[in-house]
């Protein structure tokens, strides 16, 4: 009896001093909720920019339109909806790489011509406003051979200098930046250590870092940074190694995905940070979407490696073999990792033809890879060399392939490829710290994505990759509006 009586007052006792507590949050200031900005149609044009094979039209402004409340659309209708109040990640950029080889073409254009060509990829109003660029530590297959920074056998670093860069890529960068209005997103990538470093003796060919050097090699990156920000270009950050389960017959160096985790945990993320550096982004992987989960999966799971990791690099060559782009293995890390980030490092299109100059399936794939690439979590994107002369290169070891300008370095002239059209539906239109929103298309014949910037514009890409014009509604929300993308098209409609 003793204890009902205790357990009775104990709970009346409880109830009171919850009561009380009740009674005095309801006497304090209500919580203020937070308003997330909605996004309104009301008053908004459509303005219709478009890049369509057999016409004339590249980056054409070709209509403007307004919007009326939507009506539910048939199954027979094509539309691509869009949900405003839906929105994932935030965009970094678009850009291309500035090589040796960019650099060395561009030295031999006219000085009118650099200027065409400056504007053209870096002012957002004459050309496509890229934000981005990606760089090489040392050398890469494309420039006219191999080097380092140092004298070879040189241990312990006394040699370090960046003077080759100072003569092509160093101005080079210095006038995209200036181009770009006084901020350009750099980061570098390397192609192989010095030969000595290495099991096989040699850059090229794959062969691995020997354990004796992980120390010296992490520390040339940290020389490679400050040597290049004392000439006043910031580095954003690096990757780790260009496409490490490569064995090619240009720079190249294996790491399996252990190698890599362990090389980064315990030699390039803590030298990093002694040398100050511990604010830049290492980026893993670099290499394909076909492996990438496996990589993600060893590096990431590892709390110590994946500290110093921001993110994971990929490119698009996994179809070399055939088969199509694993699209959806971004999506899969990106679920896995959402703290991770996925930055496409580089792509461009092989097996350079001079009579395919104006190829228009070279343009889809970067419209295919680009959509799908930011549909799955790609907070930014690069392409590869910005500049190839017109045997698309130069290149030490033959590799010759396609930018999305060339310059025929006989006559002076520029060659703007439908792939640089493409690229510039996303970069001149959606700017850095736009937020993805929620775009799907009700057929597959229609490719596309959204982005809110943070003036409040909404850009909304859409790709035709079929023989025919296709009729659309576009849905906004509650409302709509009907337009027409052409045949082998991409439309990049803004409001």
């Amino acid at each position: 009896m003793k204890k009902r009586i205790l357990s009775v007052f104990l709970f009346s006792a409880m109830l009171s001093a919850c009561q009380q507590e009740k009674k005095a949050e309801s006497q304090e200031e209500p919580k203020k909720v937070e308003q997330k900005e909605t996004f309104s149609t009301k008053g908004k044009t459509i303005s219709v920019y478009t890049t369509a094979e057999k016409t004339g039209d590249r980056l054409t402004l070709t209509d403007e339109l307004t919007f009326k409340p939507g009506e539910q659309p048939l199954e027979s209708e094509v539309s691509v909806f869009v949900n405003p109040n839906k929105r994932f990640q935030k965009f970094m950029g678009i850009g291309g790489a500035i090589t040796d080889a960019s650099s060395e073409v561009f030295a031999k254009l006219p000085e009118e011509k650099q200027e065409e060509l400056l504007q053209a990829y870096y002012n957002r109003e004459k050309g496509i406003g890229y934000t981005l660029a990606r760089t090489t530590i040392h050398s890469a297959d494309f420039g006219s051979g191999s080097y380092t920074y140092i004298e070879e056998g040189d241990k312990e670093l006394k040699t370090f200098s960046i003077d080759h860069d100072k003569e092509f890529r160093i101005p080079l960068i210095k006038k995209a930046t200036a181009a770009a209005g006084g901020e350009l997103l750099l980061y570098a990538s390397p192609w192989s250590p010095p030969a000595f470093m290495k099991t096989n003796n040699d850059m090229l060919h794959g062969g691995k870092l020997l354990p004796e050097y992980y120390d010296t090699w992490a520390t040339y990156f940290t020389k490679f940074i400050k040597a290049y920000e004392a000439e006043g270009m910031p580095i954003w950050g690096v990757t780790i190694q260009n496409e490490p389960m490569a064995v090619q017959r240009w720079e190249s160096c294996i790491y399996t995905a252990e190698e890599e985790r362990d090389f980064l945990k315990n030699h390039l993320g803590p030298i990093m940070a002694k040398e100050g550096l511990g604010d830049k982004k290492i980026v893993v992987w670099d290499h394909n979407r076909d492996l990438i989960t496996q990589r993600a999966n060893t590096i990431f799971e590892d709390p110590e490696a994946a500290k110093y990791a921001w993110g994971i690099g990929f490119h698009w060559y996994e179809t070399w073999a055939g088969g199509e782009p694993m699209f959806d293995n971004l999506e899969n890390v990106h679920e896995s990792y959402p703290t991770k980030n996925l930055l496409f490092t580089e792509g461009c299109q092989e097996a350079f033809n001079p009579e395919r100059y104006q190829y228009w399936p070279n343009a889809e794939r970067y419209g295919r890879s680009m959509i799908n690439d930011f549909n799955k979590g790609t907070v930014g994107w690069t392409d590869w060399n910005i500049l190839l002369d017109e045997r698309g290169g130069p290149n030490h070891v033959g590799n010759f392939c396609f930018a999305p300008i060339h310059a025929d370095t006989k006559s002076g002239e520029l060659i703007y490829t439908p792939s640089y059209y493409y690229i510039g539906h996303f970069s001149k239109f959606v700017r850095p710290n736009a937020q993805r929103v929620s775009t799907t298309s009700s057929r597959s014949h229609l490719l596309s994505t959204s982005f809110i910037n943070e003036d409040g514009k909404m850009a909304t890409v859409v790709m035709n990759h079929t023989d025919e014009n296709i009729t659309y509604n576009l849905f906004v929300g509650s409302d709509e509006t009907q337009l027409t993308i052409p045949a082998h098209a991409m439309q990049t409609l803004v409001y």
